[in-house]
């Protein structure tokens, strides 16, 4: 997990750095510093945001701890399940596939395919438009319009809780001044206090100031980070569904019309061409095997 990764080299470089210029970490230690900053920063959290996000964000965290989801093999095996698809329809007509897509769990063309039948994410969004093509009563333009209606609520709503993250981010940083300027006050009525004292007293308050902006840029703001490309990477994985049916929907071949989702994908989890195709071309043979 990068993102566990990320916070032992911020740990270990702030405070390992803070160490070997000999300072001593026991003045670090303020839980009270911490109880006022993380207690605002929850509160505000609170006030923000209603219900839905609320729940949305408690979601996606554990969501974080899960490694790349989106990658080249899961692109290729769904490439791979629409060609197949695609030229059932070639072969059969739109109504060869309506078994198929009506129970999905039972059609030996999805069992073929496990990875992307677990995905309801996926799933849901190919049937969907699969069973508009079906029936047959809409025109290429109308359904490409929906599904880039669908897309942009699916990203409207994804970023719901990664805004309301982002948020509480960028605040700790204002939250550890609140800490630290309550800090200098209760210093300040111990204006009879030794040098020494008032000292320690100012040490302690401007930790507030240290932790509201390593929790926020250290620790929060990362995790928003990690979820916005998580998100962009389901949003990609429709965008190839939706090019590939557009273009078979506009009359390409089912090997063309898979071409047009290949294109459509970042160039990290891309498969060539010749990777597509001898992959399709061992899944027709297992199939028929």
């Amino acid at each position: 997990m990068l993102i566990l990764l990320g916070y032992v080299v911020v740990i270990l470089c702030v405070f390992g750095g803070y160490v070997l210029a000999g300072g001593s970490l026991g003045p670090l230690y303020q839980p009270l510093e911490l109880l006022i900053i993380g207690g605002a920063g929850v509160g505000a959290f609170i006030a923000a945001n209603n219900g839905k996000a609320i729940k949305a964000t408690f979601k996606i965290l554990p969501r974080l701890k899960r490694t790349k989801k989106y990658n080249k093999a899961l692109y290729m095996e769904l490439m791979a399940l629409q060609f197949k698809l695609l030229s059932k329809i070639r072969r059969e007509g739109m109504l060869g596939i309506e078994r198929d897509i009506d129970n999905p769990q039972e059609s030996p063309l999805f069992q073929e395919h496990p990875t992307v039948l677990a995905d309801p994410h996926i799933m849901d969004f190919l049937t969907d438009y699969l069973r508009l093509m079906v029936s047959g009563g809409m025109e290429p333009m109308e359904i490409d319009e929906l599904m880039l209606h669908e897309i942009e609520v699916f990203e409207q709503e994804a970023h719901i809780p990664i805004d309301a993250i982002a948020k509480v981010g960028d605040a700790m940083p204002a939250f550890g001044i609140v800490a630290a300027v309550m800090g200098v006050i209760k210093a300040l009525t111990y204006a009879d206090a030794s040098p020494d004292q008032m000292g320690q007293m100012i040490a302690m308050a401007l930790v507030g100031t240290f932790l509201g902006i390593l929790m926020g840029y250290g620790f929060i703001s990362p995790i928003a980070s990690y979820a916005d490309r998580q998100a962009k990477e389901a949003e990609k994985m429709l965008q190839c569904i939706r090019v590939t049916l557009l273009a078979s929907l506009h009359g390409y071949a089912p090997q063309l019309a898979v071409e047009f989702g290949r294109k459509a994908l970042h160039t990290a989890e891309r498969p060539s061409f010749s990777e597509l195709e001898e992959y399709v071309r061992d899944s027709k043979k297992a199939g028929n095997a």
